[in-house]
């Protein structure tokens, strides 16, 4: 899969005439349709644009003759009052000047509080005044079909809008470290160079993913890291700076669980996550994890999805004996696992 990271270089239910539609809205008057389809786009991106920023980035780069710089750039988008701005890692990493612009034209220098790009994510800080934050919501609520918008600076064309759907959940993407990203939303919103960073915005105007990777040369099919992980490698970056991680060497997207298992096993969630490969040698197969397992808790602590998984797998649980509560087929099996630490890339 050729994937490149965005840097710069409703169904109706139909009837008699007269009916009303799924949304609320006359079903033989598609004009009123596309109003409403476009009132949620103009709203949602209103409401968000004032928070969107674009990243200015320069870099010290080795050049024959001597060093010399190298300038780049993506978006982000404010999710405090206090200045701190979410965007991608691959956007400032290693970056020896940040440099924001707001939508209202000021410019301010950006400090890195912290990237982490083993999910692609970094957060950086400016002190401004007046800043307007945009107001996450929750990507495990997210579904297939649902209007998504994103906003960014492609190209360097300031605070573009495009608009479409969820077009798939649960992906998984490899970044640049070699590390999978679980739980990717896929969309057929168009992103270009210069997005990377920008929000996806529902049509309430809430955060559900920062948007990061296209695939080459597919067209509409484009990916953003859910805003669920994303809140949770910012907390530990505000914290630490870094991300400190235990690894089971397994790769996992969230699914449903049928009605029929959870009443069978009286399970407490109705989703898990499914195991899809196990790494040679890991502390996953060593415990005797297998293809297919449906994993749903960790030391007694539901899991619900891969977000919960990641966040029970911190640097806490290396080394330490840990329970797995793993479905396998008409089995409901506890297994043994030891995480180690990932590696530091």
């Amino acid at each position: 899969m050729n994937l490149e990271f965005l840097e710069n270089a409703a169904s109706t239910h139909s009837g008699d005439r007269g009916s009303v539609s799924a949304v609320g809205l006359p079903s033989d008057n598609p004009g009123a349709l596309l109003d409403a389809y476009s009132r949620a786009v103009v709203g949602a991106a209103e409401r968000v644009s004032p928070a969107v920023v674009n990243v200015e980035v320069t870099q010290r780069v080795r050049r024959r003759g001597g060093e010399g710089e190298a300038h780049g750039g993506g978006s982000g988008f404010i999710f405090t009052p206090d200045g701190l701005i979410l965007t991608n890692s691959h956007v400032v990493h290693g970056a020896h000047r940040i440099e924001v612009s707001l939508s209202d034209g000021q410019r301010f220098p950006a400090a890195l509080i912290g990237d982490d790009p083993a999910s692609d994510l970094a957060v950086i800080r400016v002190d401004a005044p007046l800043l307007k934050p945009a107001e996450l919501g929750d990507s495990q609520q997210l579904r297939v079909g649902q209007l998504v918008i994103a906003i960014g600076n492609p190209f360097g064309f300031q605070y573009s809008v495009t608009a479409g759907v969820v077009s798939a959940l649960g992906r998984s993407l490899r970044s640049r470290t070699g590390r999978l990203i679980d739980d990717v939303i896929q969309t057929d919103a168009a992103l270009n160079p210069g997005n990377s960073g920008g929000p996806l915005v529902t049509s309430d105007g809430r955060v559900v993913g920062v948007n990061t990777a296209t695939i080459l040369p597919a067209q509409g099919i484009c990916f953003a890291i859910g805003i669920n992980t994303a809140k949770f490698v910012a907390s530990r970056l505000l914290r630490d700076g870094r991300i400190r991680r235990s690894y089971i060497g397994v790769v996992a997207q969230t699914v449903p669980l049928p009605r029929r298992l959870v009443r069978f096993h009286d399970l407490p969630v109705e989703s898990a996550i499914a195991v899809v490969s196990v790494e040679s040698g890991s502390p996953a197969e060593r415990a005797g994890l297998r293809q297919s397992d449906l994993v749903v808790a960790l030391d007694g602590k539901q899991i619900a999805g891969v977000d919960d998984l990641h966040r029970l797998l911190t640097e806490a649980q290396v080394g330490v004996p840990s329970h797995l509560t793993v479905v396998r087929g008409p089995q409901k099996l506890d297994l043994t696992i030891v995480p180690e630490e990932a590696a530091v890339q």
